[in-house]
């Protein structure tokens, strides 16, 4: 018998078991069947199965193809990524020199196929989906980029291509090869493919050194952590600096992102690709194009039609949602060709100005004897009132001096407890840094020092000081509790309605300042009502959301509300010729939900036709009135937040470490308890040895003698439970009676 080959004789009970006895998936392909030669019919004519119960089957091994990019992934890239997350937070301060060896895991490059064709498809495409042809294109990029073949920004020479692309590159004419070659492009396929597997790398290295102060760009963190982050610990602060550094953003030198990177990663294969990606040009379209696009249209364009998978896009939807975003969260970072890779490398540039202010927060700290908070410099003693953590009782003349600072994106607050003179100090300091860290011109008017009374804006929200008169209450010398009345300050995070007023007129719904005035939004004329108020739905939840922790939320969501209802009102009077909005909402209601282009004699009643399905119904705006607007969002924050993912591997590297399990035990000895995993043990070791479950025992036995039996089966030595077994012949006749019970209830394994 050769290797690989097995021969088989099986023998069966029942006759039709042998058609599934070997899954048609197994490693081992049927290659000839011999049965015993028997005759096939019996003297009564029917077929004798009893011979098929000795047949002879032959099976080989599929041996696996060489040539198969499948037999590349050893691994999940899930998991392959999780342990680059766990590594990187284990030792955060350590210079990452490997990350050639996971740009080689063919795993990764499988994954980030995968991520790119859902946002070029709009679908999942599971692992097992992915045709061969794919995987061997996806190979050869991988091997082109380890080799140095791979060239940023390819239009024409592409190692591999998107599912959805089927031109044929090869039948293009010149005039066409010459638009791509000259024309903006959208970014190449392959180059996603790259950039997906650069940001799985590099992230996790990142995301484990980058400073707390940051909140753009990174995941688990944004604007909402920010403003909660403000409220928490900004309470107190008289003195802001508020910059602006978007102009980084939008380009920094390569010299001075490449020496940022090579800080903590010192692979030469992932810095000289994303050196290559900066300093290969990025083809746009040329400035005397003018003359060629005099050229007529054609008077018949075919309109493309979508697919049935395709998810439908919804234009006006997306402009409006992205029209009403802050003005500190709409510059997003693009560098050459580094495409979802900017973003990080904007936080990898100005973390250095994160570390800096850092230090000068310890610089600047400057405790006072006489003061009632802030006995730390990071801020962790709870002081106060327990129940507002944001509450900052006011102290004596001689008050702690302390800054504090956040950085979303480009922008930049800055909090100074003490003299005005320390505000202007560092912004001094500050000035001289970015000027020699990253050539940025700054002067005192781009970094202004604005007092608390003043009201600061950011994020669209309006920062400003309420006095409180608390009661507090304390425990005094001999335990006599003492309650008075305190004074102290909370930071009110209010929104702007000046703000929202304009971003309102940027997407056209009002007209006017001082007095707004709704106007018609006449790009959903063509529209259904249905649909327009579905939309319109969308961007109020949108609105609600966002100032989810306004202190005046149901203010300004019912003027949100009032401007989207009158700005449709007029487009609904115009529509269906009513006049005046007043018709509108008489016909329609106030909530817009009622049908307007029904008449009456010329067609059944609405509600009629949508019983019978034969029309859309028709939701109503929300947020029509106050009442409906839900309460502001005074969830505490608590101090030194970290999301979840970050506390999740922290407890598990803690978790991993031996001494962190030995203080465990240590703790639940000196206690007295017993973990989970002790308890079931115990159940299962002294279930296998007396052949008896713990409840039947325990039923049997009497109350006193059932404490002492649990007691010494799980608390005491083996020795111990030996000698306490049976208390009586009685008992031990219960109890054998009752492991026979089990033992007939249990399966067969022998």
């Amino acid at each position: 018998m050769g290797s690989g080959r097995h021969n088989y004789i099986m023998r069966f009970k029942k006759p039709d078991l042998w058609l599934g006895y070997v899954p048609m998936d197994s490693p081992y392909a049927m290659v000839s069947y011999n049965p015993i030669p028997v005759n096939p019919r019996n003297k009564n004519g029917v077929f004798p199965f009893r011979a098929l119960m000795y047949s002879t089957y032959t099976f080989t091994r599929r041996v696996p193809d060489p040539d198969d990019p499948a037999t590349l992934m050893k691994e999940d890239g899930v998991a392959i990524c999780s342990q680059m997350w766990v590594e990187n937070f284990r030792e955060p301060d350590k210079t990452v020199s490997n990350l050639t060896n996971y740009l080689r895991r063919f795993e990764l490059w499988v994954l980030a196929y995968q991520k790119v064709c859902a946002d070029e498809t709009g679908a999942y495409m599971p692992r097992s989906s992915i045709t061969r042809p794919a995987l061997e294109d996806l190979l050869a990029l991988r091997n082109a980029v380890l080799d140095n073949r791979f060239k940023w920004g390819a239009r024409l020479e592409f190692f591999i291509r998107s599912p959805k692309d089927k031109t044929d590159y090869e039948s293009l004419s010149k005039r066409k090869i010459r638009a791509i070659l000259t024309t903006t492009q959208p970014s190449p396929f392959q180059d996603r493919i790259v950039q997906e597997v650069l940001f799985m790398i590099l992230e996790p290295v990142y995301e484990a050194r980058f400073s707390q102060k940051s909140f753009a760009f990174r995941p688990g963190r944004n604007a909402h952590t920010v403003l909660r982050v403000i409220r928490r610990n900004f309470a107190g602060y008289l003195w802001y600096i508020k910059g602006d550094l978007s102009t980084v953003l939008d380009g920094m030198k390569v010299g001075m992102v490449i020496s940022a990177l090579m800080r903590d990663v010192r692979d030469k294969k992932v810095v000289d690709l994303i050196k290559a990606a900066l300093t290969t040009p990025v083809v746009t379209s040329r400035a005397d194009d003018g003359e060629k696009k005099r050229k007529t249209k054609r008077k018949y364009q075919k309109k493309r039609v979508l697919a049935e998978d395709e998810p439908k896009p919804d234009p006006y939807w997306l402009e409006t949602f992205f029209g009403f975003a802050p003005e500190e969260a709409e510059i997003c970072p693009s560098w050459g060709h580094c495409g979802i890779l900017s973003p990080l490398l904007a936080n990898v540039c100005l973390d250095e100005l994160d570390r800096w202010m850092e230090d000068k927060i310890r610089e600047f700290y400057k405790p006072s004897t006489s003061d009632v908070i802030w006995n730390s410099p990071d801020g962790e003693a709870e002081q106060g009132n327990t129940s507002w953590p944001e509450f900052v009782p006011t102290s004596g003349p001689d008050k702690t001096r302390k800054i504090d600072y956040i950085r979303h994106g480009g922008h930049i607050l800055i909090g100074v407890r003490g003299p005005r003179a320390d505000a202007a100090i560092l912004r001094k300091q500050l000035i001289e840094f970015c000027d020699q860290k990253y050539m940025l011109k700054l002067d005192n008017e781009s970094l202004p020092i604005e007092h608390i009374t003043k009201g600061i804006m950011f994020l669209d929200h309006v920062l400003c000081r309420r006095v409180v008169y608390p009661t507090l209450r304390y425990t005094a010398t001999g335990g006599k509790i003492i309650s008075e009345k305190g004074v102290g300050t909370l930071l009110s995070v209010t929104a702007s309605l000046k703000q929202c007023i304009k971003q309102f007129s940027k997407l056209n719904f009002l007209k006017g300042d001082r007095d707004p005035d709704p106007q018609p939004c006449f790009r959903m004329f063509h529209a259904t009502q249905a649909h327009t108020n579905a939309q319109m739905n969308k961007f109020l939840s949108t609105i609600v959301e966002w100032y989810r922790y306004a202190d005046n939320r149901k203010k300004i969501v019912n003027f949100c509300s009032y401007i989207i209802r009158g700005s449709l009102a007029k487009l609904y009077a115009a529509k269906y010729k009513l006049r005046s909005r007043a018709k509108v909402y008489k016909i329609g209601a106030r909530n817009l939900s009622r049908p307007l282009k029904e008449k009456k004699g010329q067609s059944p009643e609405f509600h009629n036709l949508l019983r019978m399905g034969l029309v859309e119904s028709i939701d109503g705006l929300q947020y029509t009135r106050m009442s409906l607007v839900p309460e502001t969002d005074y969830s505490p924050f608590p101090a030194g937040w970290r999301p979840d993912h970050e506390k999740a591997l922290v407890e598990y590297i803690k978790l991993e470490d031996s001494t962190t399990l030995e203080e465990q035990r240590n703790c639940l000895k000196e206690q007295g308890l017993i973990s989970p995993q002790d308890y079931i043990s115990m159940l299962v070791w002294n279930y296998k040895r007396n052949s008896i479950s713990v409840p039947h025992l325990s039923s049997s036995l009497s109350s006193e003698n059932s404490i002492q039996s649990e007691a010494g089966l799980f608390l005491g030595s083996n020795e111990e439970n030996s000698e306490r077994r049976f208390t009586s012949e009685e008992d031990k006749e219960e109890s054998v009676g009752a492991a026979q019970m089990i033992n007939t209830q249990l399966p067969y394994s022998g």
